[in-house]
């Protein structure tokens, strides 16, 4: 049953684009569905979802918020305000339509990305997370390359940013 919640809450998030259900029931805490929830096969960012073996690459591009950060491949990357600390809360259902910047290697900052900025967290299934500015970050499932269209959205109990290149978030 609570798959079949998870899944629904994903779905209704899709449809809704990047300002669905923020009251989902499987918002950012549930940790025990977090295995199958990353593993998804959505081709979009399956290779985003796959942790770059000699370290994933955060770049800045322009946006219609000035420089901000994004994946090697062109997708914006985010914050999620709900969490404090290098401690990633977005699992489940979240890690479906919020998928975290994986790596496997040391992050490489690229453009005016500041590599002293960029780091790495664990996640609880042991993969390892890229953080910017000890803040863990995340692309957006439908995001198209080289777009923020999901900047100061209000989803799974908090506000997902965008990400400029000192660390902290555009207006």
């Amino acid at each position: 049953m609570k798959r079949l919640l998870q899944i629904t809450a994903v779905l209704a998030a899709f449809a809704a684009g990047c300002g669905g259900d923020s009251s989902s029931s499987d918002s950012a805490g549930g940790s025990a569905a977090s295995g199958s929830a990353e593993a998804g096969d959505d081709s979009r960012l399956a290779a985003e979802r796959k942790p770059a073996a000699k370290g994933t690459t955060i770049k800045t591009a322009d946006s219609q918020f000035g420089q901000v950060l994004f994946s090697k491949s062109n997708r914006a990357v985010y914050y999620f305000d709900k969490e404090s600390g290098k401690t990633p809360r977005c699992y489940g259902a979240c890690a479906q339509a919020w998928p975290p910047v994986l790596t496997s290697g040391t992050p490489q900052a690229a453009g005016g990305a500041k590599a002293k900025l960029l780091g790495t967290t664990q996640r609880s299934n042991g993969k390892k997370q890229v953080t910017y500015k000890g803040h863990p970050l995340y692309f957006y499932v439908t995001d198209p390359r080289g777009e923020v269209e999901c900047h100061n959205i209000d989803e799974f109990g908090g506000l997902w940013l965008a990400v400029k290149p000192s660390g902290g978030t555009p207006p």
